[in-house]
Parts: structure tokens; C-alpha cells; sequence
């Protein structure tokens, strides 16, 4: 049985993380840490806090002393570290809480783990796991090989230079002082529970609300597209047969421009509002209330600074070591991801009104 400390357990990917672990791994203990910023909602664990071994805490990443506390307290053996600032945008305008976060809260941790786990010797059998980007790679032109394991790092955005250094921070605690650390970088997850101001989600809620679609320059930026419930999957992989110092790199094996993913995306919701005229009543705004179609929202804007053009992941390491490959293609990603949204429109509007 593990106890799992999950840092960022509120926000998009570490609570479905903590949602797939308790449903598959029932019996271990949860305590998630959360300094619950503006992208850590504690609604999204609605459920969950009154669930036996499970506990939520809410502070910050770079509080060591009551990191190590709960280490102790909870005989933790286990960390899995999603707390991150991510959003390119906001690390554009204001780079020093990525700093903080990212690097100093990474650091935090480390040290905290350390003096736990290997110098009070507890002898227990312990993981650190640390979440990273695709970001840290760089930016590949179009007929580049994928980015591996093995690709040098070359961040273009204070968000990627960040996680960058906090890699290289788990990677010297390994090699330095023998903690057991497993990373993997992943590519751009979609899903429930993701906090609207990133892509699809901002678009969603947009087409709902008959907003703009603000593309960025000409469309033709390239990502991969990977549904969070695979992601978790392969973090379950990893932390139950990932080589100690290892990395790994996930992804969706979907790479799409981003007018590409939107045409999507857009497709899907026509689909599924216009089959219904339940929900095409209870959001007149729609375009597809007029007999209209979602693309019709599309607007082309100036493009952000030091916009990467493609990531690509090369999963063969992940694939071949732990078995691991995607198993929820786009298009019913979407569609799940659409009909979770309709499903929780209290959750988004609160955040919305919020912002």
C-alpha cells in the first residue's frame, strides 16, 4: 500500500490523477497539497475529501517544514509533483511566480524529500516523481524527428525555461545524493477539470457563449494532443515499474495544427448541440442556436512572442519499456471532454465569474 503526497492536486492534471489513483489504487492514502491559485480549484475535488485516507491540505510547495511534517506524519513514500504555474501567456507578462513556483517550490521539495527519506534514514522505499512539458525541448520545424528523451534542452518561454530547471534539479538529487526520482514530459493533455484558458477549453466555453475564437497568427502552430486520463495512466506505469533516474516522454501520437484541433473541436460541438434541442436552449448563445456552425467564431490575431511551431513526441522509450501507448483517439476526447463541460457548467461559470 502506498501513501501518496500529490502536489497541485486541485488543478487540471493532478486531480485527475487523484481521481484515477483512488479508483484503481483504492486502498493507498492521498494527501493532496494545494496552494490553490487561480488555476487550483478545491471544487474539483468535490467527492473526495470526505473519502477515507484521503486528506487535503492547502498550502504552499515552498513551506518545507510542513512538507517534511506531512512526510512524517502520514508516512508518505511517494510523491507525485504536478505543481507547476503553466500557462505561457501569464509567464510572458509576469515570469517571476513561474520562478517561484517552478523552480524554488521544485527545489523546496527536493530538500524536503531528502532530509526525510535519506538523511533521517527512515529506510523506506520511496519515488519522487516529477510532471514536465514537451516545452523544455523547444521548437521543432516541420520535418524534424520527434523530440526524445535525448533531445537537448532549448526552452523558448520563461514557462519552459522554468520547468527546464526544475528537471535538471530532480535529475542532480538523483545523481547527487540517491534519491529515487522517475520525470516525464508530457505534450498538451485535454480533459475534464481543466481550468478555461487554455485552448479547448476556452473555446468550448466560448462556442457556448457565442464568443470569438481567438487563433493565434496563421493557425498552423503544430502540437500533440493527449487525452489527461492516458497521461494518468502512464504516470501509474511509471511509478509502479519506471526505472529509478529514468525519464520518460508522453504523448498522444496526435499531432494537429492548431486550426486543425479547433476545426475539430468545432465539428464535435456542432454535433453535439445540434442534436439536441435541450441544449440548444439552454445556451442561446450558441452559434448553432441560429443554424449556425462553431467555425463561423473563428478569429485570426497577432500571434503571442516566441510561439514555438511544432512539438512532437517520440514514445517509443515508454512504449517499449512499460507497455504504455494512447488509447482515447481525439475525436472521442473531445466529445467526452465537450459532454463533461455540459455536464458541469457550474463548475466553469464560477470560474469564470472568478476572473
Amino acid at each position: 500500500m502506498r501513501r501518496l503526497l500529490v502536489t497541485g492536486g486541485a488543478g487540471f492534471i493532478g486531480v485527475n490523477f487523484v481521481r484515477y489513483w483512488r479508483e484503481h489504487h483504492p486502498d493507498d492514502g492521498i494527501v493532496v497539497l494545494d496552494a490553490l491559485t487561480y488555476a487550483g480549484n478545491r471544487a474539483s475535488l468535490a467527492g473526495l475529501e470526505d473519502a477515507d485516507g484521503f486528506r487535503f491540505v492547502h498550502d504552499d510547495i515552498r513551506n518545507r517544514s510542513l512538507v517534511e511534517d506531512l512526510m512524517v506524519d502520514e508516512a508518505i513514500d511517494t510523491i507525485v509533483h504536478f505543481a507547476a504555474e503553466s500557462h505561457v501567456d501569464r509567464s510572458i507578462a509576469g515570469p517571476d511566480a513561474f520562478l517561484e513556483t517552478n523552480v524554488l517550490g521544485t527545489h523546496a521539495l527536493l530538500k524536503a524529500a531528502k532530509a526525510v527519506w535519506l538523511d533521517r534514514g527512515t529506510g523506506r522505499e520511496h519515488r519522487f516523481h516529477h510532471i514536465s512539458t514537451d516545452e523544455v525541448y523547444g521548437s521543432l520545424h516541420w520535418d524534424d524527428p520527434a523530440f526524445s528523451e535525448t533531445t537537448p534542452y532549448a526552452p523558448n518561454s520563461p514557462y519552459s525555461a522554468s520547468k527546464a530547471a526544475s528537471d535538471h534539479l530532480v535529475r542532480a538529487y538523483h545523481h547527487t545524493y540517491g534519491l529515487d526520482v522517475t520525470t516525464t514530459n508530457c505534450s498538451n493533455n485535454y480533459g475534464p477539470y481543466q481550468f478555461p484558458e487554455k485552448l479547448i477549453p476556452l473555446f468550448l466555453v466560448n462556442i457556448l457563449r457565442g464568443l470569438p475564437l481567438p487563433v493565434y497568427g496563421d493557425g498552423k502552430n503544430v502540437r500533440d494532443w493527449l487525452f489527461v486520463e492516458d497521461h494518468c495512466r502512464a504516470i501509474d506505469l511509471v511509478l509502479t515499474s519506471g526505472g529509478s533516474g529514468e525519464v520518460y516522454n508522453v504523448g498522444g501520437k496526435c499531432e494537429r495544427s492548431n486550426l486543425e484541433l479547433v476545426d475539430a473541436l468545432c465539428a464535435a460541438a456542432d454535433r453535439v448541440l445540434g442534436g439536441s434541442p435541450d441544449l440548444l436552449s439552454a445556451f442561446p448563445d450558441a452559434p448553432q442556436a441560429r443554424g449556425e456552425h462553431a467555425r463561423d467564431l473563428i478569429t485570426f490575431v497577432e500571434d503571442r512572442p516566441g510561439h514555438d511551431r511544432r512539438y512532437a513526441i517520440d514514445t517509443s522509450k515508454i512504449e517499449a519499456r512499460l507497455g504504455h501507448e494512447p488509447r482515447v483517439l481525439l475525436a472521442e476526447g473531445l466529445e467526452r471532454t465537450i459532454h463533461w463541460y455540459l455536464d458541469n457548467v457550474a463548475w466553469w461559470e464560477a470560474l469564470i465569474h472568478d476572473r
